[in-house]
């Protein structure tokens, strides 16, 4: 079982990378949006990943935190960018 977990963190890990190139190449500004949040939503699956291989519950309250970081993080830059594409226009 450990063996498929440690699979895992790696696979989880290299998409992350990719999504990381996707935020700093992307063509717009939601496609960076999306991409961070997708890292987020990956790294919140990956520390829990690590604690159930450790066998640690407290990364499970790390990763709650970090869930809600990331979403009010989300929402103050969609907030920028909506703000920053009205004046544009």
């Amino acid at each position: 079982m450990i063996k498929i977990l440690v699979f895992v963190t790696l696979i989880l890990c290299i998409t992350i990378f990719l999504c990381i190139f996707r935020a700093v190449k992307g063509p717009t500004a939601g496609d960076r949006l999306i991409a961070i949040n997708v890292v987020g939503t990956k790294t919140i699956i990956l520390i829990l990943v690590v604690s159930f291989i450790l066998h640690e519950t407290y990364f499970i309250d790390v990763a709650l935190v970090y869930a809600l970081i990331s979403f009010i993080a989300s929402i103050v830059i969609a907030q920028y960018i909506k703000k920053w594409g009205e004046k544009k226009t």
